[in-house]
């Protein structure tokens, strides 16, 4: 039965669980931030939806508490510090949820905890929308998660937890499959729309976007491929439909990242394509492409500073 929920990183995702189940269970729910940002969000709450959000904040060190399940909803040039600062929470029985996007977290915290711990899974939904301190999101989204082996213990234990605190969900048959067709939606817009700046409703509404978004999708169909992921055939055609549900609105995060000046996550896709392209002897053009292009970005970035 899961009881204590630790959550790693409140940003525009992990806010949105954090509420959710602070309503549900506040005395039972920690969040793990470092001493910088339990100052700072004891001064300056987070504003979710135009309420502020108090939690019951813990720092790495504290060794009272034990949680039954640890989500991690950091940014990934957080995750190996996250991986770290959650040891004292961790126990033989514990279930850790990574909400990252990609393809590679999950394999990241099974190196220093064990695969028994871990569900794949990810975010999918409306891109919850964050300047500085203030989030705000629609309510729609849900978390898919399931099984990388055949035992399926940890994923009937959270399937309990997600229908007492209403949580929405769903378990994929082929959860690899989902998390690479995922992997294949964030490849394709997160990075062409942060570099061309453009909304859910431009990519949708602008053919030459969908065209060359395309051609990311097919490095990563074949890249999935080679990894063992079935059924590619059809994994472009069902991001374009996922894509084109969208609200017109909304931002990717890391469109979101380039607005704010903040580091973006390009090591977690094109990063990650490039390194499976390498190991697979396929080559991906198009995501070196916009590896190069963020180098750029970040270049700036520090010059403004």
């Amino acid at each position: 039965m899961i009881k204590n929920v630790l959550i790693c990183g409140i940003g525009a995702v992990g806010s949105i669980y954090a509420q959710k189940i602070q309503k549900f269970s506040p005395d039972n729910l920690k969040i793990l931030v470092d001493k910088s940002r339990f100052d700072k969000y004891s001064k300056n709450p987070i504003v979710f939806n135009g309420e502020e959000l108090h939690f019951d904040y813990i720092l790495p060190e504290n060794n009272n508490f034990k949680a039954d399940l640890i989500i991690i909803a950091t940014k990934f040039n957080g995750l190996k510090d996250a991986v770290q600062n959650v040891k004292n929470f961790v126990k033989d029985d514990t279930i850790i949820l990574s909400l990252l996007n990609g393809v590679t977290s999950e394999s990241i915290i099974a190196k220093e905890y064990g695969w028994n711990k871990l569900l794949l899974s990810y975010f999918i939904g409306h891109s919850a929308m964050r300047e500085g301190r203030f989030i705000t999101h629609d309510g729609e989204g849900k978390i898919v998660f399931g099984s990388k082996d055949s035992d399926k213990s940890n994923e009937i234990r959270l399937k309990e937890y997600f229908d007492h605190t209403g949580i929405d969900y769903k378990i994929p048959d082929d959860m690899m499959r989902a998390l690479w067709l995922k992997f294949m939606m964030n490849v394709s817009t997160n990075q062409p729309s942060a570099i061309l700046r453009m909304t859910f409703g431009q990519i949708n509404s602008n053919k030459k976007f969908l065209d060359f978004a395309q051609k990311l999708m097919k490095e990563v169909e074949l890249i999935a491929a080679a990894e063992g992921v079935k059924n590619t055939e059809t994994m472009i055609d069902e991001a374009l439909e996922d894509i084109s549900q969208m609200i017109p609105e909304g931002k990717t995060s890391m469109l979101q990242d380039v607005l704010a000046g903040r580091k973006t996550e390009v090591e977690m896709f094109a990063g990650a394509m490039i390194e499976l392209g390498k190991k697979h002897n396929i080559p991906v053009p198009y995501n070196k492409f916009m590896y190069e292009m963020f180098e750029i970005i970040h270049k700036n970035f520090e010059v403004d500073c």
